[in-house]
């Protein structure tokens, strides 16, 4: 074996250890030292974000909702969007948006560490929603502001894509009869603009 290619050999074998090193270590991180809830909300909202500006298409105004728990009403949002060509994926945009949090100072509707599991749009307008358990977290409990949360995204969902007629949220894949113990889950949503703000 000629001098050179025991030089390259050297090295490729360097490369390899260094490598393995990282990945050692990398994996140790993924796997044994779960990331810290804020950690993980700061990542989730940065993806989405991300998400929201990713779409191929031009910037188009979206309007979402946010829920106003003292004042028992839904605030209307701004927010500039690149719309996805698909109407599920335009779903996602949505859900994605009110994880995000409003930029007015407004309640968010859903925790950022919520998951959006699937999202399905039937023929006759239904968009089934599954969401993670962690739906269930970080907002006041009771039936008013439970339903501001129900309707901060039905009402999100029918301004911004006019396929969406009603809303069918599941949690982890199941049919819930409540949301917290109040907002009724076991039928479908449809808008209610007499839940917004008239006064900006």
């Amino acid at each position: 074996m000629s001098r050179r290619a025991k030089i390259l050999m050297l090295v490729l074998l360097a490369v390899l250890a260094g490598s393995a090193f990282y990945l050692r270590v990398l994996a140790r991180r993924v796997f044994f030292q779960p990331p810290s809830e804020h950690g993980e909300q700061v990542a989730r909202t940065q993806l989405s974000e991300a998400a929201l500006q990713s779409a191929a298409g031009p910037q188009q105004t979206a309007t979402l909702y946010f829920p106003s728990f003292g004042e028992g009403v839904l605030r209307e949002e701004k927010r500039p969007v690149a719309w996805a060509e698909a109407e599920t994926d335009r779903i996602r945009q949505v859900l994605l948006a009110l994880m995000e949090g409003s930029r007015q100072g407004y309640n968010r509707p859903l925790p950022a560490a919520t998951e959006i599991r699937a999202v399905f749009l039937a023929s006759d307008g239904t968009a089934f929603l599954d969401l993670s358990n962690q739906t269930l977290a970080d907002f006041n409990p009771g039936i008013a502001s439970e339903s501001l949360v129900v309707y901060s995204i039905v009402n999100s969902l029918a301004a911004n894509i006019p396929a969406v007629k009603k809303v069918r949220i599941l949690v982890q894949g199941q049919e819930a009869d409540t949301l917290d113990g109040h907002a009724d889950l076991s039928d479908s949503y449809v808008p209610d603009a007499a839940r917004v703000s008239a006064t900006p």
